[in-house]
């Protein structure tokens, strides 16, 4: 990627991220740095609405990891949820393919009715943390509606009809994000990018397909992210070919793309300073490298509390050096046109 000049590095991150697996790593970031120091951008090409809520997956994943509410066994939703409203709307007919549990309700309740009011998502979002004790900041990626939509050989498939009414089992072909072309970064995600003292861009271990590319695919987002001037740095999301959580080496698998590491870097080219891939794929960094991406092996699966932490402390490592990297090319860079 190309890097303009910038400032000396400091301590501020952003991380790109859709909901179950990239939350984990936030938790990690957010043992190991302060709340101010941490941009979190929330995909929102999940986001739809569904009997009568505007439902936001991804987003309120994270608030209610970050807030110590997510359920740890269904890996959505909150903790110690009932289920009264989905039973009665069983009772009577209604669609029952997409469950929300009570306590969830009173949120997308709030969401929906402040939409109506007029306020936008970014201002809901930071009026539902600062309710639930949330302090890191998590900005949609924009405030327009970008829904993602997944080809397949049937047709094409609204996301949460391709992702839990199907359950993934469509074969994919690829991906389309509606609304996209009119949409633009939420503008916290603009300033975030453009601060002085940025010393890093992490894209967390997401899918790439549904996750990531969604936010790249709002316009204006890529070409900041080419110029930003800090090390850009993915965590894969595949180890040893198999995903840690969901359908991205299935899906990689389908559009005829390498379910590894190297396909994560194939993906994301040009974007890339550096990848961080399991000790499993430690036989892969020739290749990662061979296309022009630094690499970092580390344990990536984050097992507990602790394995978050030590692979957000990890990255933080891995940009600190690829940073003091860029900033020689660029010093050695000036001192050759002065020269």
């Amino acid at each position: 990627m190309t890097c303009s000049a910038r400032t000396a590095l400091g301590p501020k991150l952003v991380a790109l991220t859709g909901g179950v697996g990239g939350a984990k790593l936030i938790v990690g970031f957010s043992e190991v740095m302060a709340a101010g120091d941490l941009t979190v951008i929330a995909n929102t090409g999940d986001d739809f609405e569904h009997l009568g809520f505007s439902i936001s997956p991804d987003i309120d994943t994270l608030m209610y990891t970050l807030a110590g509410l997510a359920n740890p066994e269904t890996g959505w939703g909150r903790a110690g949820e009932t289920w009264s409203f989905m039973d009665a709307t069983a009772e009577i007919g209604g669609e029952t393919w997409f469950r929300l549990g009570d306590k969830d309700i009173a949120v997308l309740a709030e969401r929906t009715r402040r939409l109506k009011s007029g306020q936008s998502l970014s201002q809901i979002t930071r009026h539902l943390c600062r309710q639930l004790g949330v302090d890191i900041e998590i900005v949609p990626m924009s405030d327009e509606p970008v829904r993602t939509i997944v080809e397949t050989p049937g047709g094409p498939l609204a996301f949460q009809h391709y992702f839990v009414r199907e359950r993934c089992r469509p074969a994919v072909t690829g991906f389309t994000f509606a609304g996209a072309a009119a949409a633009s970064p939420q503008a916290a995600f603009v300033r975030a990018l453009e601060a002085p003292d940025l010393s890093a861009v992490i894209i967390c271990p997401s899918n790439p397909f549904i996750s990531i590319d969604p936010i790249l695919s709002v316009p204006g987002v890529r070409g900041m992210l080419a110029e930003v001037g800090v090390p850009v740095i993915a965590v894969s999301p595949i180890v040893a070919g198999r995903a840690i959580k969901g359908p991205t080496a299935k899906m990689m698998a389908e559009l005829g793309l390498e379910p590894s590491a190297v396909g994560i870097a194939r993906h994301y080219a040009g974007l890339l300073d550096g990848l961080i891939i399991d000790h499993a794929d430690g036989p892969l960094a020739d290749e990662i490298r061979g296309l022009g991406v630094a690499v970092e092996i580390a344990d990536t699966v984050m097992t507990g509390l602790e394995g978050k932490i030590r692979l957000a402390a990890t990255a933080m490592e891995f940009a600190q050096s690829l940073g003091a990297e860029l900033r020689d090319r660029r010093e050695s860079g000036d001192e050759r046109q002065s020269a």
